[in-house]
């Protein structure tokens, strides 16, 4: 599979082949949802060829989570009509996450084939111990145990320079902080409800855990970015301060 990039924007230059590839899906099934405005126009490029990128991937990725969901194609393209229009891949991953959040907690025992299908893009062996040293993927005889929500993540950690134990290091210190934050807001939410009916709390619950799940990813986003800035800006041991990179793009 080839890696070319759009020398101006850095974005992947991706082939339908190659889209379909790292989505795990097929490219009838791209053009299908091309045709219903589901995903927006390739770039036309040399040779009359389409080439496709980062939004792309993410808004295939959210049209499989809805899905997941259970959601009709119409309700699918009712909830990607009602986006924002300009969202980033970034915009879009949130969007996802929310989604997901929606989704109770359960694994999935899949094949060898069905998790290389899911990954979209070959994974060898080192790659699955991998993902199996970051308790996402666990063996299970001739099959896997995996955790969806967790699967995508893990699949692109696998490009990231960081060794198993920072990532799960990393997933222990998420885990504690949010569930601290669940729990301080839970009581927010059971103090400002608590004389409402039942049917009114359950309402009001499903609205907004995808509001709040959007709103907790965009301020971390935003700390995460403060915190870079303030380490980057911090003298080094000899001394100067560190270059600082552009680290103020998308949200």
């Amino acid at each position: 599979m080839t890696t070319d990039t759009d020398g101006e924007s850095g974005e992947p230059a991706l082939t339908i082949d190659e889209l379909a590839a790292r989505a795990g899906t097929t490219v009838r099934t791209v053009r299908f949802y091309g045709t219903r405005g589901l995903l927006p126009p390739p770039v036309i490029g040399p040779r009359r060829v389409g080439h496709y990128g980062r939004e792309h991937l993410a808004r295939l990725a959210l049209i499989e989570e809805l899905q997941h969901q259970g959601m009709t194609l119409a309700a699918i393209e009712r909830y990607l009509r009602q986006l924002p229009p300009g969202l980033s891949d970034h915009d879009l991953a949130i969007h996802r996450a929310a989604v997901a959040s929606w989704a109770p907690d359960a694994e999935e025992t899949v094949t060898a084939e069905e998790l290389r299908r899911r990954a979209g893009r070959p994974l060898d062996g080192p790659d699955v111990e991998r993902l199996v040293a970051m308790d996402v993927v666990r063996p299970d005889g001739d099959a896997y145990r995996v955790d969806p929500g967790l699967f995508r993540l893990a699949v692109r950690l696998l490009d990231v320079p960081l060794s198993e134990q920072a990532i799960l290091a990393a997933r222990t210190v998420l885990i504690e902080h949010s569930r601290a934050a669940a729990h301080e807001l839970s009581q927010l939410l059971r103090a400002e409800v608590a004389e409402r009916a039942e049917e009114d709390v359950k309402s009001l619950s499903a609205h907004m855990r995808p509001l709040v799940v959007q709103a907790l990813l965009t301020t971390f986003q935003r700390s995460l970015r403060a915190e870079v800035q303030q380490w980057l800006a911090a003298p080094q041991e000899g001394g100067e301060p560190a270059a600082d990179p552009d680290v103020s793009g998308r949200r």
